[in-house]
C-alpha cells in the first residue's frame, strides 16, 4: 500500500476503485506528474477511468493537502504527492524533469532579517534550476 493511499485511509477518505488507481498512479520518490500523464498510467491500470475523474480526485487531494501542485515556468501543473516530506525542487530547464531534493540547512534562516521587510515568513520554496544529464 501506498504512503498516499495510507494517509488517505487514515484520515477516512472513500476509496473507490478510481480514486485508488489515482493515488496508485502518483504513489513513489521523485513523481511529478501532469494530470494527463496521471490519466494515461491510470488508463492502463482501469481503462473506464474518465479523464473528469482524474481531474476532480486531483483537485480533491490539493484541497486535502495530501499533494501539492507543482507549476514551474508556465508549464502544466504537476502533481507531488511528497506533501508531508519537506523538499525542494531542481527542474531541468530543457525537458522539464522534476526532481526532489533534501538541501542540508535552514533556507529560512538564509534570508537577513532586514529582507523581510517586515514579514512573518511561514514558508519557503526554492527551485535549482540546470539541466539533466539527457539535455546536456
Amino acid at each position: 500500500m501506498s504512503d498516499l493511499l495510507a494517509r488517505l485511509r487514515g484520515r477516512g477518505w472513500r476509496v473507490t476503485a478510481q480514486r485508488r488507481v489515482v493515488a496508485e498512479v502518483l504513489d513513489g520518490d521523485h513523481v511529478h506528474l501532469t494530470a494527463d500523464e496521471v490519466h494515461a498510467r491510470a488508463v492502463e491500470r482501469l481503462p473506464e477511468i474518465s479523464r473528469a475523474t482524474v481531474y476532480n480526485t486531483l483537485g480533491e487531494l490539493v484541497a486535502l493537502g495530501e499533494v501539492a501542485e507543482v507549476s514551474t515556468d508556465g508549464r502544466a501543473k504537476r502533481y507531488d504527492p511528497n506533501a508531508h516530506h519537506p523538499h525542494q525542487h531542481l527542474v531541468c530547464s530543457g525537458c522539464g524533469a522534476i526532481r526532489d531534493v533534501h538541501p542540508i540547512g535552514d533556507p529560512l534562516a538564509d534570508l537577513p532579517a532586514g529582507e523581510r521587510f517586515g514579514f512573518t515568513v511561514s514558508e519557503v520554496e526554492v527551485t535549482y534550476r540546470g539541466l539533466c544529464p539527457s539535455c546536456r
